[in-house]
């Protein structure tokens, strides 16, 4: 049985390969990341705490694309970066999750949603200088139903805008809640506990990052050791039985503190960084 699902595992993922070093020195601990969705083969990465409200968009060269401050925001704790639908139809939005809570204090955590900046060539050369400024964020102000909780996944369906947020847990199951849109602009909104899952790890649901593939069929996490995958059953119409079956762990290769991972933009593979500067650009590609 070990053998076998050895196998699986090595059939359904390729082996991982650094694709590319991250060379803006200002990213120095990555602590979530996402594809465009404007922009093909550019990337969104942010700072976990410690540095001020930007994010940072790099291509598959490791090459800068640009450096923003976030208008309106304010960075606490950011843990991660999703992308997702918003208030105006066919446009893209970047959901910022300020949700880390090391010490469990926080009476409520911040989602910040801004329209997803335009990259190109001149946000390569005049945010090296200066960063750039997005649209005004909303905040999004979350309350969990039974608690304070640490979290650093951060997920949004691509459809729906459904906010996932996945507790870091030790030794235990992590939570998953759910924050159904829209959003109430300026209330607290208080979040459903839609699931437990059971992380194959002898670490529990230690969970650093997250992602919702964009067909949004399936899941992606990852902790300080692999990543993991969840894959909706066909023929399944409720996006919530996904948090049901079976999660697949894979090799995400050598990452110093490794707390983020996305989809890229096909969903045929996984990507991941870590943190320290200069990090490597980790991809996995999916054969199944």
């Amino acid at each position: 049985m070990h053998i076998y699902l050895l196998v699986f595992i090595i059939l359904a993922y390729g082996q991982p390969a650094t694709i590319a070093t991250i060379k803006d020195k200002s990213i120095s601990e990555s602590s979530g990341l996402v594809a465009s969705r404007t922009t093909p083969g550019a990337y969104w990465t942010h700072n976990d705490s410690g540095d001020g409200p930007f994010i940072y968009a790099f291509d598959t060269r490791g090459d800068s694309f640009g450096t923003f401050r976030v208008s309106g925001a304010q960075a606490r704790d950011w843990e991660d970066i999703a992308a997702g639908p918003g208030p105006q139809a066919n446009r893209s939005y970047l959901y910022i999750g300020d949700i880390g809570d090391n010490d469990s204090v926080r009476s409520e955590v911040v989602v910040y949603r801004v329209p997803e900046p335009a990259l190109s060539a001149a946000t390569r050369r005049f945010t090296k200088s200066r960063p750039g400024s997005t649209e005004p964020a909303e905040a999004i102000r979350l309350k969990y139903p039974d608690g304070k909780h640490d979290a650093e996944a951060l997920l949004v369906h691509p459809r729906t805008g459904n906010i996932y947020i996945v507790t870091k847990v030790l030794i235990a199951n992590p939570g998953v809640y759910e924050a159904v849109a829209p959003f109430a602009s300026g209330k607290s909104i208080t979040m459903r506990k839609v699931a437990e899952p059971r992380v194959p790890s002898l670490f529990g649901g230690v969970i650093t990052g997250g992602s919702i593939s964009p067909d949004g069929r399936r899941v992606a996490l990852c902790d300080y050791f692999q990543g993991y995958e969840i894959v909706l059953p066909a023929g399944a119409s409720n996006f919530d039985d996904i948090w049901k079956q079976k999660i697949t762990g894979f090799d995400l290769g050598k990452r110093k503190q490794g707390e983020s991972i996305t989809y890229r933009l096909d969903g045929r593979a996984l990507l991941a960084t870590s943190e320290g500067k200069q990090p490597p650009l980790i991809q996995v590609e999916r054969n199944r």
